[in-house]
């Protein structure tokens, strides 16, 4: 399970209105790269692939995740940041054993 708050649920559905994919989602997943070896990937995409895993949370905001990238983010819980001095999507991720400054690498 992945978990969406609402901050998280509130910017998926701006920023898919504004990228003219009303019903689309966000696509989140890991690559081998970043400092700490694995770094976290976002697209945009109207629909679901059919071997994806699809959460929902506040007001029907999707995320769409394939099979690999699952086993290092179940448990997961995607917040957005909303303060005026970092602003971006976070990742609370129980399968990082570490993280890199940023947040957005880690290593599993």
């Amino acid at each position: 399970m992945i978990q969406i708050s609402q901050n998280a649920a509130n910017q998926i559905h701006k920023m898919l209105t504004k990228n003219g994919l009303p019903g689309g989602g966000l696509r989140i997943g890991i690559k081998a790269g970043g400092c700490s070896g694995y770094e976290y990937i976002f697209a945009w995409e109207p629909d679901a692939r059919p071997s994806d895993q699809i959460f929902t949370g506040p007001e029907g905001a999707r995320i769409f995740v394939d099979p690999k990238s699952y086993t290092l983010l179940q448990g997961t819980e995607l917040d957005y940041d909303t303060s005026l001095m970092s602003r971006g999507f976070m990742f609370s991720n129980p399968n990082a054993k570490s993280t890199c400054g940023c947040g957005l690498s880690f290593n599993a």
